[in-house]
């Protein structure tokens, strides 16, 4: 009788904890899944937000991915949102590709550039005086990974002003650090940059006149997510497009993002330095059952 006893109280406990898992913290409807690229920008509004959305009470899955797989993701519905999508230049191919799977909920930088970057103390002002100094520049233009916009630009530049230069595939880091370089070491290089970025405030450097307008005039960074996202999620939805930064702000979150050494612990010190205005981006009216959850 008494195995019988224990065997019993040992099956309520498996129903109970069955009951209780089944309350709790794996609804899905607290899930969110954010991507994200290699793009200083991307990486630091998006932390920032994985921590703000966290304290509401969210489940928040970071998927870093290259660009292309991040809208193949976001039209099949695997990735929620995007906070990185650079119109109407840099990834109007993609929206032409996605657009009718997305929805665009927001633009949290209006005043973004892409272009071709050199160090100030290089003598040239236009990307039509490359070819001068090709072998200054050893022939060649950093980029970043192959399928980004800026790529996509810069192959259109290439022939468009005649330069006799190759254009190499790296990626975010590897381009900042090759450009690092050559400035400690007061060398010429030419990279593919684009602000908002750290990098402007850590180097001494210009982004090259593009008199044909090959990679567009001042671009939006906008917040794209899937489609149905915000009928399904309104609080996120709202709070995301209520995200905007000035000069300043993104220069600041990039910048704590870069000096430390955990990019989710500096972006939960930068939420915290800057309370007054992470709480200005949130709804007014909190959805109750995060409240009550």
């Amino acid at each position: 009788m008494k195995i019988m006893n224990i065997i019993k109280k040992i099956a309520l406990l498996l129903v109970f904890g069955i009951l209780i898992a089944s309350c709790g913290g794996g609804n899905s409807k607290y899930k969110i899944n954010l991507a994200y690229a290699n793009w200083a920008e991307g990486i630091a509004m998006t932390h920032v937000a994985k921590v703000v959305l966290e304290e509401k009470g969210y489940d928040v899955n970071l998927m870093n991915a290259d660009i292309a797989p991040i809208f193949a993701s976001l039209s099949r519905g695997n990735a929620d949102v995007f906070m990185d999508v650079w119109m109407p230049v840099t990834h109007h191919d993609y929206m032409e590709q996605y657009g009718e799977s997305l929805e665009v909920i927001g633009v949290n930088y209006d005043q973004a550039r892409i272009g071709l970057v050199v160090p100030s103390y290089v003598p040239i002002s236009s990307i039509e005086e490359l070819n001068e100094h090709k072998d200054k520049f050893k022939g060649e233009i950093v980029g970043i990974d192959a399928g980004a916009g800026i790529m996509k630009a810069t192959d259109a530049a290439i022939p468009a002003y005649e330069l006799d230069f190759n254009l190499l595939t790296s990626s975010g880091a590897a381009m900042t650090a090759t450009l690092k370089r050559a400035i400690d070491n007061n060398e010429w290089v030419v990279v593919t940059g684009w602000t908002p970025h750290w990098m402007f405030s850590r180097f001494d450097i210009k982004l090259l006149d593009d008199p044909k307008n090959v990679y567009g005039d001042a671009e939006q960074i906008q917040i794209v997510t899937r489609k149905g996202f915000s009928e399904e999620q309104p609080f996120v939805a709202e709070f995301l497009s209520n995200v905007k930064f000035t000069d300043e702000q993104i220069s600041s979150v990039m910048a704590t993002l870069e000096d430390g050494n955990n990019d989710l612990q500096s972006a939960k010190d930068w939420v915290e330095a800057n309370r007054e205005l992470v709480n200005s981006w949130l709804p007014k009216e909190e959805d109750s059952e995060i409240l009550a959850k």
